[in-house]
């Protein structure tokens, strides 16, 4: 069976996006990142989904974006609570760290040289999060042109890499729909950017009331733990 290297963050849509890649024929190489986030929880859940869901194997590398800062998860910066659809459209939100995704990729693409994986997978999504420069189609296919360029398998032509994003045009809801097809038990995710220290989602941020709208217009019951 081929590799893929599958971008496993702990939360609802990097493991929908491992459960579909691995519907989907491939071996999973699971790659989770440690960059300052506040909401370090999802490490822990992260590794709990590589094991159930059969990953081969399950990195975590430890960056220091904290070191950088300028996000709310990444600095000691307030998480919007309780923003509205409207509100959440209005520009790039504080919640985006700067260049992760571009810095994630690209940690990605080490670990798929070194297994041998042509495959990258990425949960970004543009309906829920259309803010986040770094999860738009254009931004992959740049990364994809870069990967082919800057590696040794691409330079030398044995083998091209490919960067998927198969919830890209999803709804949070479609993406809950077919998780529960693939037999995901979301409540073993978590997608709070700020859980109190049991873990806990606040129910507020935007990324909670993103997941608490899916879970309502998928119509199933929303498994979340929240304070």
């Amino acid at each position: 069976m081929p590799r893929a290297v599958v971008l496993l963050s702990g939360g609802l849509d990097s493991a929908t996006t491992f459960a579909f890649a691995k519907s989907e024929g491939y071996d999973i190489c699971a790659l989770s990142i440690d960059y300052g986030q506040r909401h370090k929880v999802e490490l822990v859940r992260a590794a709990e989904l590589a094991a159930i869901l059969g990953a081969v194997q399950h990195r975590k590398v430890t960056l220091d974006l904290r070191a950088i800062g300028g996000s709310a998860l990444t600095a000691d910066i307030p998480v919007p609570k309780d923003r509205d659809a409207e509100a959440m459209n209005q520009g790039v939100p504080i919640t985006y760290v700067p260049a992760r995704n571009t810095i994630l990729l690209g940690v990605a693409l080490g670990y798929a040289e070194t297994v041998e994986a042509f495959d990258i997978f990425i949960g970004a999504n543009i309906l829920d999060y259309s803010g986040y420069p770094d999860c738009r189609p254009a931004f992959l296919q740049a990364f994809e042109t870069l990967a082919n360029l800057a590696t040794k398998a691409g330079t030398e032509g044995s083998g091209q890499y490919r960067i998927h994003a198969p919830l890209i045009q999803m709804t949070k809801a479609e993406i809950i729909q077919l998780g529960m097809r693939l037999g995901l038990d979301y409540g073993k995710t978590i997608s709070c950017y700020d859980p109190d220290a049991a873990g806990k989602s606040c129910g507020h941020c935007d990324s909670c009331i993103l997941r608490k709208k899916g879970f309502a217009e998928a119509g199933v019951a929303d498994p979340t733990e929240y304070a």
